[in-house]
């Protein structure tokens, strides 16, 4: 790096430009962090909304598999409705992007 007139620039000029230059990144990427933050704020809200209700969750499944592992040609039924209503949804979701 040369000064304007030609001249190198001394090695204290140059540690001022490099510093400032650090710098400069450092708030860039805490400008960028923050954005990124508030982008998933609501993600993240509704991950620990969802969270909350984890042990009804697997206490509901565990009850619903009990009457389910009964009969097991009901499972099957209800796994191929589960796979059908997915591939439909999927399909929906892309016809209407």
């Amino acid at each position: 790096m040369a000064a304007k007139d030609g001249a190198p620039l001394s090695r204290a000029q140059r540690k001022a430009e490099l510093e400032s230059r650090i710098e400069q990144q450092r708030v860039d990427i805490l400008v960028a962090a923050n954005r990124w933050h508030t982008a998933g704020e609501s993600i993240d809200s509704g991950w620990h909304a969802l969270m909350r209700f984890k042990v009804p969750l697997y206490a509901m499944g565990g009850v619903l598999m009990l009457g389910i592992g009964k009969n097991h040609s009901r499972l099957i039924r209800y796994g191929r409705r589960a796979t059908a209503s997915a591939l439909m949804f999927n399909r929906l979701r892309r016809l209407l992007r």
